[in-house]
């Protein structure tokens, strides 16, 4: 959750309540905040807590902090000021996926995440306040895995057939038009509609760029017609105290599920034709080959943020069912094979700096999101293949021919207290134990 000074917070506590008071009211005069050098510094202070890779000009934090922040907040206070502030191309960076493909990032310089810090700290308060339930995607107060136990909670409701929708490259195809407009609901201010324009065409004349500090609050902005259209359904097929109909998105990840009795079912083809049409008029195009339905409860699986969801027979009483969500197998491995590339490109280290510097905070990073759901199966596994990495890692630096050792022979006390391996491999808790049987 974002945590900011004093002074930013209570002008941010004051714009999401005229906001959440006043649904229709359009700002205007919110551009003298952005060059403010409190809220600049209280930007810059957040973009360092994140930390990244430097821009395109290739100036690290380390070399702001050693010219002096102040100065640089002076300088953009000033541009900002007098208009006459223009951003740096972002870096591109391509990040490996699965099956060859890559996913671009685009990294803005950190002058101007300092920018864009500073319009999220003003925008956000406003934005939060129209926001729909249903939505997680980097949200103060919001995570990942609140997303999942929605979705988990749907489910055991017997919400089971399932619609997946994927949207091909979310992020590359966003219509700055239409976004400007979207945000022009709420804010009539030309000089900071003038600002977010600059911040779009950045990244070039198409999409909001992934990697950059506004970039997830903007395509939420984006989407959030498509979460109202959700909600409306949700209201209109909802039966007493019966819900027919549940949507979660989470960024450009969206499921809805829908009652699976036969006296419910065409609402599927309606939430599905309804979503179609809100798509199209936003210029967004469907990856068909990702996107389907599913009848969950003839067993049919789907994933949703890294997890894969299960209708299956419990063990203690195979009569009954329960939900299970357990870690994309494919994610897995993925992550297992990063980690063993990024040691053996490492094979020059120590071993204990090494499980300081590059594998605890990988696997801690790994374990703390996928220690949710009925996840204690695959976190043993990957608990025992880094514990057998890292064992090979020591007996390669010298083997056993020139002195060395089996890495079958390394003890318990040599990795998980001489070097300090990570060992926290526990559950957070199981959906079995919370969901009701059926």
């Amino acid at each position: 959750m974002t945590t900011t000074s004093i002074g930013v917070q209570e002008l941010r506590t004051r714009i999401g309540a005229k906001a959440k008071a006043e649904p229709q009211h359009r700002f205007w005069g919110l551009y003298t905040h952005v060059w403010k050098l409190d809220v600049l510094r209280e930007a810059y202070q957040l973009a360092k807590e994140n930390d990244g890779a430097p821009g395109v000009d290739g100036v690290t934090f380390a070399q702001v902090e050693a010219e002096g922040v102040e100065k640089l907040l002076d300088a953009l206070s000033q541009e900002l000021r007098e208009k006459v502030y223009s951003p740096l191309p972002c870096r591109h960076v391509n990040i490996p996926k699965a099956g060859g493909k890559v996913r671009g990032l685009k990294i803005p310089a950190i002058r101007d995440r300092v920018v864009q810090g500073a319009v999220r700290l003003i925008l956000e308060p406003i934005f939060e306040e129209d926001f729909q339930p249903g939505s997680f995607g980097y949200r103060p107060g919001r995570s990942a895995h609140q997303a999942l136990e929605r979705v988990a909670a749907g489910l055991r409701k017997k919400l089971h057939q399932v619609i997946d929708l994927d949207l091909r490259s979310f992020f590359d195809t966003v219509r700055h038009d239409l976004l400007l407009a979207k945000i022009a609901r709420r804010v009539r201010d030309d000089d900071l509609l003038w600002l977010c324009k600059r911040i779009l065409k950045a990244s070039g004349q198409r999409g909001i760029p992934q990697g950059s500090v506004i970039g997830p609050l903007w395509a939420n902005v984006f989407l959030d017609d498509v979460d109202r259209i959700l909600e409306r359904i949700q209201v209109e097929a909802k039966q007493g105290p019966y819900e027919v109909v549940q949507y979660t998105r989470f960024a450009d990840d969206l499921v809805v599920l829908v009652d699976s009795h036969p006296k419910a079912r065409h609402w599927k083809a309606r939430v599905e034709q309804r979503l179609r049409e809100e798509l199209r008029a936003l210029d967004l195009t469907v990856n068909e080959d990702k996107s389907r339905t599913v009848d969950f409860g003839a067993g049919d699986p789907f994933d949703f943020l890294g997890y894969t969801f299960r209708w299956v027979n419990q063990r203690k009483d195979p009569r009954k069912k329960m939900v299970l969500s357990r870690p994309q197998k494919k994610k897995r491995n993925e992550f297992l094979e990063r980690l063993g590339e990024a040691m053996r490109r490492r094979l020059f280290m120590p071993v204990a700096k090494l499980v300081k510097q590059v594998v605890n905070p990988r696997v801690r990073g790994w374990v703390n999101y996928f220690r949710w759901g009925n996840s204690g199966r695959d976190l043993s596994y990957v608990a025992w293949q880094v514990d057998r990495k890292v064992r090979r890692f020591a007996s390669r630096q010298r083997p056993k021919r020139r002195g060395g050792r089996s890495w079958t022979t390394w003890s318990t006390k040599d990795i998980y207290e001489k070097w300090g391996l990570f060992r926290d491999y526990g559950v957070a808790w199981c959906s079995e134990s919370r969901g009701k049987a059926t």
